[in-house]
């Protein structure tokens, strides 16, 4: 399945991206690939493979909390591009 320009162009807005048209060209390209890669895997039979969270069996992943005091505003805020008094300010839609 290859992607479109349209595509790319598409998901680059989403992202809020400025591409040129090589990057674009390129993107097309590698996202097309990894498309056709990932739809290879829907052609095994996997009907016998248990569902998995992740391939590794995982132990212990998970600290305990730990109480501690939380950012001041000023200092969570600091590198805002745009801010509200104590809130960030995003664009609509």
């Amino acid at each position: 399945m290859a992607i479109t320009r349209d595509e790319v162009l598409h998901v680059a807005r989403l992202a809020r991206l400025e591409l040129s048209d090589e990057e674009v060209e390129r993107f097309q390209e590698q996202l097309s690939a990894i498309l056709e890669a990932v739809g290879k895997v829907a052609e095994l039979d996997l009907s016998e493979v248990e569902p998995t969270a992740h391939p590794l069996d995982l132990a212990n992943v998970w600290a305990d909390d730990q109480p501690r005091p939380s950012l001041a505003v000023d200092e969570a805020l600091e590198n805002a591009p745009d801010r509200d008094g104590a809130l960030f300010r995003v664009p609509a839609g």
